[in-house]
């Protein structure tokens, strides 16, 4: 099985460095926005969009202006990757897989990538990689890279340098040694529950939240434009760094652990981006209870449901384990153990007392045991789900959709792995 895998690493950059990486993103940013912005006026215009070849012919255009010559700074191969990124994009909007391309903001994303192997050297031994323009810079190294090396993307998010280096690589077909399966139902106090009873906590937005807006005040005292103000931003940015730290750092230490154990593992289809909608409504139709849910958002947000999946997913696929992702509706209401479903099931945030057969359990513990029992119903093919086929693909992350459904976030605490029919 072929595969790509990226290896991510910081940079050990002197204050050079780090301002000529970000001269580079900045250079790729203003012939992205250049680029979208002749598009749009085409578009608007009635007229044929320019694509990449076009672009490329007017990137070497504004290399050459003298208004524009501080473009000759950056590498030319990461302005062309901005280009063909920028052709994407607009594929992606046809193929209604994302919406239109929108201007970038200076400090939003700052990255830039080389897209072929020949234009950087790796020196693993000295854990070093050398950059057109940009010559040696030393990474932490953390970890090995194992595949042939196909691109590297470098990231500065506020003062931090990073290099990511995408490589290919050709693996046998594994088998995971486990033979266990679990439901995991996530949330946002306890941001993993598993079926067993197990809790992982969530992330705490305090500590992060108040020095968010200690510093935001300052940048909004600032001058517009003034040094101190700049100064004040870069604060802020560390402080959405630091947060992005921690929340990858538990996603990978959780995932990791959890495919280890367990080879199936169910998840709910949570569509996060509806669960997070604003409730403000509308001039005519105003939302109540705006501010609550404005701070449940941030919660739901915070946590990276829709990542924690996407890396729950390949790695899995990579041990020889199943994600098998089932519809999230009703999974709270539900009895697990007599499959009595009401609203009224749910007495509170984290208590479940079913009204018919007087089972009472933590609310997420019985939210995660029906969760792996519709994925035991789809991997055993025994019978259909309301609205959909029960059939399993042979891929190995499996959703099966029932149409837009969607689940509060919960608490968690104790229940059994069950084995997976086979």
């Amino acid at each position: 099985m072929l595969t790509r895998r990226g290896f991510r690493f910081e940079v050990r950059a002197r204050p050079a460095q780090l301002r000529h990486a970000r001269r580079i993103a900045g250079a790729c940013r203003w012939v992205w926005n250049r680029a979208l912005a002749l598009q749009k006026e085409a578009i608007a215009a009635g007229a044929r969009r320019p694509r990449y070849v076009d672009l490329a012919a007017e990137l070497t255009a504004w290399r050459n202006a003298p208004e524009t010559a501080w473009l000759r700074e950056a590498p030319v191969h990461p302005l062309q990757q901005a280009l063909r990124d920028l052709d994407r994009a607009w594929t992606n909007c046809f193929e209604r897989r994302a919406r239109a391309p929108r201007f970038k903001r200076r400090g939003n994303r700052d990255a830039f990538r080389f897209p072929d192997s020949k234009q950087f050297r790796l020196d693993e031994g000295n854990a070093r990689v050398f950059l057109p323009k940009m010559h040696w810079l030393r990474y932490r190294k953390s970890r090995e890279i194992a595949g042939t090396p196909k691109n590297i993307t470098v990231t500065v998010e506020a003062d931090r340098l990073f290099v990511s280096v995408q490589t290919e690589q050709q693996l046998a077909a594994a088998v995971h040694p486990a033979a266990d399966a679990v439901g995991l139902d996530l949330g946002v106090t306890n941001f993993a529950t598993l079926s067993n009873g197990e809790r992982t906590a969530g992330i705490s937005l305090e500590r992060h939240l108040k020095r968010l807006a200690r510093y935001q005040r300052r940048v909004a005292r600032c001058a517009r434009g003034s040094k101190n103000q700049r100064r004040a931003r870069d604060h802020v940015a560390r402080v959405h760094r630091r947060l992005a730290a921690a929340r990858r750092d538990l996603h990978h230490k959780l995932s990791s652990e959890l495919v280890q154990r367990f080879s199936t593992i169910a998840i709910e289809d949570l569509r996060v981006k509806d669960m997070s909608a604003s409730a403000a409504g509308t001039v005519q139709a105003p939302g109540r209870n705006v501010r609550a849910k404005s701070g449940l958002n941030r919660s739901i947000l915070a946590q990276g449901w829709s990542a924690f999946a996407t890396m729950l997913a390949w790695k899995m696929e990579a041990a020889g384990g199943r994600l098998i992702a089932v519809p999230a509706a009703g999974t709270s209401e539900t009895c697990s153990r007599c499959d009595f479903r009401d609203a009224l099931n749910r007495k509170t945030q984290a208590r479940f007392s079913c009204l018919a057969c007087g089972h009472t359990e933590h609310a997420d513990i019985n939210a995660a045991r029906n969760i792996l029992a519709r994925a035991c119903t789809i991997a055993a093919g025994t019978a259909a789900l309301p609205g959909g086929t029960g059939e399993v693909t042979p891929v190995r992350y499996e959703k099966v959709h029932l149409g837009r459904s969607g689940q509060e976030p919960t608490e968690a605490r104790s229940g059994v792995c069950l084995p997976i029919p086979q």
